[in-house]
C-alpha cells in the first residue's frame, strides 16, 4: 500500500527539479534550433562528412535525404481506402502458475471506409508449452520471457502480412504497426537467434510490397535522438568526426553533446505546423545490415495533437505516390482516433490481456489438466498467498 503522507514530502523537492529543468530544456531547444538553421547552408557538407567517418562515429545517427528546411503539406486521403493494423499482448510464463507455458494474443483490425463492408475486429491466441518453445532460447542465454516479446513481434508482422493480402481490393490500403521499424533489440543477438525473429518479418514485408500496399510504424512519444545526432557533426570541434580516436567513451560527457537529452520530437515541434511533415531520414542503425538491403526511412509529423515519426520502408519512399497517400490515410487515422490512429489503438484494445482474461486462461487450463488425469493441480502457495490478503 502506497503511503501518500510520505510521498508527499518528497514532492516539493520533485517539482523543483522539473522546473530548473524545464529552463536547462529551453536553452538546449534554442540551441538546437540554432545549429538546425546554420546546418541549412552546410548540409551536404555534413552528409560528406558523415558517409566519410560512418566507422569511426559512435553515436546513432541518421541522414537526410531532403533539404532540412523541408515543410511540406499532407494530402487530403481519398474517401474510399482501407487500413490494417496487428498489435499484440501475452501471458508471460510463470512457475508459480499451475503451468510453466505462455500465450501470445495477437489483436487484429481492417477497416474499411467508403466500401459498405464490415470491418474485422478480433484477436488470434496462440498457446506455447513445448520444451522447444520454452527452453530453446536458452542456448543464446535468453531468457523465455525476453524470447516471448521476441516472438510477439514476428507474429505481428506475419498476421499484418496475411490480413492485407486477404484484404486487398482496389481501393488504397495502408498497413500499420505501433512502435518502430527498426529493430534495435536484435542487435545484441546471436545470429541463428536473430534470424529466427528476423526472417519471418522480412519475409512478410516482401508479401505487403508484391501487394503494393505500403508499410508504416507508428511512434508516439518518440525518444529517437537521430536527427538530433546529426546536428552533432557541427558541434563537433575536432577537426573531423572520429569519435574512436577522440572520444571512445561516449558514456562520458564528450563535447558534442550539447543537445542532451532533448528529442527529434522536441526540435520539430518548433519547426512544423498541424499537417506537414518534415524531411524524410535514412536511418544507418547498424541492425539494418541485416535487413537484406532494404533500409528504413522516417520523418516527422505533426499530427496536431503531438509530432509522431513515421518510419517506412524503402520501396514505400521509392513510390511517391504510395508514400503521399500513406501519410494521408496515417493523418486520417490520427484524426478519427482523437490524437492517435483509431486501428492501432483498436488492435491494441483487441490484443490486451486483462486480469479476468488471465484468470479465465488458467482456470480453462485447470480444467483441462485433471481432465486429463493430472493430480495435485493448483497455482504455488506463494501465488494463493499473494492474491488473497488477510492484512
Amino acid at each position: 500500500m502506497l503511503d501518500l503522507t510520505k510521498l508527499a514530502r518528497q514532492m516539493q523537492g520533485l517539482s523543483q527539479h522539473l522546473s530548473l529543468e524545464a529552463v536547462a530544456g529551453r536553452q538546449r531547444l534554442e540551441l538546437a534550433q540554432q545549429h538546425l538553421i546554420n546546418a541549412y547552408a552546410c548540409q551536404q557538407d555534413l552528409i560528406e562528412r558523415q558517409e566519410k567517418w560512418r566507422d569511426r562515429i559512435l553515436f546513432a545517427n541518421a541522414t537526410p535525404i531532403e533539404p532540412l528546411e523541408t515543410r511540406i503539406d499532407i494530402p487530403v486521403p481519398p474517401k474510399v481506402h482501407t487500413v490494417i493494423a496487428t498489435d499484440g499482448s501475452q501471458i508471460a510464463p510463470s512457475h508459480h502458475e499451475i503451468a510453466y507455458c505462455y500465450l501470445l494474443n495477437i489483436g487484429r483490425v481492417v477497416l474499411h471506409y467508403g466500401q459498405n463492408r464490415h470491418p474485422l475486429l478480433d484477436s488470434l491466441p496462440e498457446v506455447f508449452y513445448r520444451p522447444e518453445d520454452l527452453y530453446a532460447s536458452r542456448q543464446w542465454g535468453i531468457r523465455t520471457e525476453e524470447w516471448m516479446g521476441f516472438c510477439r513481434t514476428a507474429s505481428e508482422a506475419t498476421v499484418l502480412a496475411e490480413l492485407a493480402c486477404v484484404a486487398k481490393s482496389d481501393a488504397p490500403t495502408l498497413a500499420m504497426v505501433d512502435g518502430s521499424l527498426v529493430y534495435w533489440f536484435l542487435e545484441q543477438l546471436p545470429l541463428d537467434a536473430r534470424d529466427r525473429i528476423l526472417l519471418p518479418i522480412l519475409q512478410a514485408w516482401q508479401q505487403l510490397r508484391e501487394a503494393g500496399i505500403p508499410l508504416m510504424g507508428y511512434l508516439s512519444a518518440s525518444r529517437n535522438v537521430e536527427g538530433i545526432n546529426f546536428l552533432r557533426l557541427m558541434a563537433c570541434p575536432h577537426p573531423v568526426p572520429d569519435c574512436v580516436s577522440y572520444c571512445p567513451n561516449q558514456l562520458e560527457k564528450v563535447p558534442c553533446k550539447v543537445f542532451e537529452p532533448l528529442r527529434d520530437t522536441s526540435l520539430w515541434s518548433t519547426q512544423l505546423q498541424p499537417g506537414q511533415r518534415g524531411p524524410l531520414w535514412r536511418s544507418n542503425a547498424r541492425i539494418l545490415e541485416f535487413y537484406e538491403g532494404q533500409s528504413i526511412y522516417f520523418c516527422y509529423v505533426h499530427v496536431g495533437t503531438e509530432i509522431a515519426r513515421i518510419e517506412v520502408p524503402a520501396w514505400v519512399v521509392e513510390n511517391k505516390i504510395m508514400f503521399d497517400e500513406a501519410l494521408g490515410l496515417m493523418l486520417a487515422q490520427v484524426q478519427k482516433g482523437y490524437g492517435y490512429p483509431v486501428a492501432i489503438a483498436e488492435a491494441h484494445n483487441q490484443a490486451v490481456v486483462r486480469g479476468g482474461d488471465k484468470a479465465r486462461f488458467f482456470a480453462l487450463l485447470e480444467k483441462q489438466m485433471i481432465k486429463a488425469g493430472l493430480k495435485n493441480v493448483g497455482t504455488s502457495y506463494k501465488e494463493a498467498r499473494k492474491r488473497g490478503s488477510i492484512a
